[in-house]
């Protein structure tokens, strides 16, 4: 299960289509190569999306 304190780097190395997904929903993990160093559930917030709704889709999406 995906979850708001899960790593962003762990989460791609474990799902790698999930960038492509957050992107199309204007939440991006990458800056400049880089891999947003931080949580999901901040880098959900910093977008301007609501954690609760991300996390649901996410949780339809790649299930395990």
């Amino acid at each position: 299960m995906i979850k708001a304190s899960d790593n962003v780097d762990d989460l791609l190395e474990r799902y790698p289509a999930l960038n492509k997904y957050l992107m199309e929903r204007n939440i991006f993990c990458l800056q400049c190569g880089e891999v947003f160093w931080g949580t999901l559930g901040e880098l959900i917030e910093r977008s301007g999306n609501e954690v609760q709704v991300i996390l649901a889709e996410l949780s339809e999406k790649f299930r395990e």
